[in-house]
């Protein structure tokens, strides 16, 4: 059995790397390098609770993913020789009006697994006395971070050490055959009996014979890089505007933009200004932080704001992996193993039957 994946971001690398695990041969087809696109400018946060307070499809495929990510980091590092920055340090969720503080507090009573504990700000400043004016903070301790672009060559290298191929190359175009696929892309053509499409917000320019093009949509976000100096943040920052993510070498990452913009990934004025006034109301020091780099990628957001995962209903073969939106990195380990269940096993999780991609028609 082989497979093609096009897109060679965090999703796709995940997948050759689960594939290859399971001795399917593998090529991935990008025209970027390994982690190219919206990898690149993600701050890698793992933080399901967060990004999902409520219940729902969303919030269950996090709290899943999230449990497979120490064994997971650590049988990369063994397979690929890369120390991939990966910490469990927390969220604080920082209320900074009474309203904010009111519904953290309700969350943190109502989800009581994992435990999550509300800290009023008396509380929450020895702790982080780099914290300007709060309402008090919502403190969950599972949650983490992981060095995302450096994931992605980590899993690409791991995939290769098992034979996987990686080809700078953009698919165009995908033609079903009798014995299974026929990828046209702008170096020539590539054969394969199963098709992976994990291209994220490119998925829907590319054409494919006999099935409906996936309504996804590029959204810019634009993610800060910062010299850190004032005293060391010991988890995640995460304010009403910006997050703020420390990492192991004294600089934080902040972010992100949320635009609508189709397929710009300039770097803005007004990106950059919002991001840093949002950094500097959490965190006053911030002023005095060193500018280091500005970065853009457009996150794949399906309508419904649900990753689309599963067999494509039209073309045997086919399976898509795309519109994670923010969630990507966090999602992988779960989106590799259903993906790969769904290609040598035959196996279809049943959390599936919400993020089918025909589910718009």
């Amino acid at each position: 059995m082989d497979a093609v994946i096009v897109g060679a971001g965090i999703i796709g690398c995940a997948i050759a790397h689960e594939l290859t695990m399971r001795g399917v041969a593998c090529t991935v087809l990008d025209d970027r390098p390994v982690g190219g696109g919206a990898t690149q400018a993600s701050a890698g946060m793992l933080a399901p609770y967060v990004e999902a307070h409520d219940p729902g499809p969303l919030l269950d495929l996090g709290v899943r993913s999230l449990a497979l990510y120490d064994d997971w980091i650590d049988r990369i590092r063994r397979a690929s020789g890369i120390d991939v920055e990966y910490r469990r340090i927390g969220t604080l969720e920082i209320a900074l009006d009474p309203q904010h503080a009111t519904e953290l507090r309700t969350a943190a009573s109502v989800a009581p697994n994992p435990p999550r504990t509300w800290m009023e700000p008396a509380a929450v400043r020895p702790r982080q006395p780099s914290l300007g004016a709060l309402d008090g903070a919502l403190f969950t301790p599972t949650h983490g971070y992981v060095a995302a672009h450096q994931l992605a060559h980590a899993l690409a290298r791991a995939a290769e050490t098992r034979g996987a191929r990686f080809h700078a190359a953009r698919a165009r175009r995908i033609t079903r055959t009798p014995d299974g696929f026929i990828i046209h892309t702008t170096t020539g053509e590539v054969t394969a009996k199963r098709v992976v499409l994990a291209a994220g917000s490119w998925s829907s320019a590319i054409e494919i014979d006999g099935a409906a093009a996936v309504p996804v949509r590029p959204v810019r976000g634009q993610l800060l890089h910062l010299g850190w100096h004032e005293a060391p943040l010991d988890t995640i920052i995460w304010g009403p505007e910006c997050y703020v993510v420390p990492r192991l070498d004294g600089t934080v990452l902040v972010g992100a933009t949320v635009e609508d913009v189709g397929f710009d990934e300039r770097a803005t004025s007004a990106g950059v200004r919002d991001l840093l006034d949002a950094f500097c109301e959490l965190l006053p020091g911030g002023w005095g932080a060193a500018f280091l780099e500005a970065r853009v990628g457009l996150r794949p957001a399906a309508p419904d704001d649900l990753p689309i995962i599963g067999r494509d209903a039209n073309v045997d073969g086919l399976v898509h992996a795309t519109a994670h939106y923010r969630n990507g990195v966090l999602l992988a380990p779960i989106t590799a193993v259903m993906v790969a269940d769904l290609i040598t096993a035959a196996e279809e999780d049943p959390a599936l039957q919400a993020l089918a991609p025909g589910r718009f028609r």
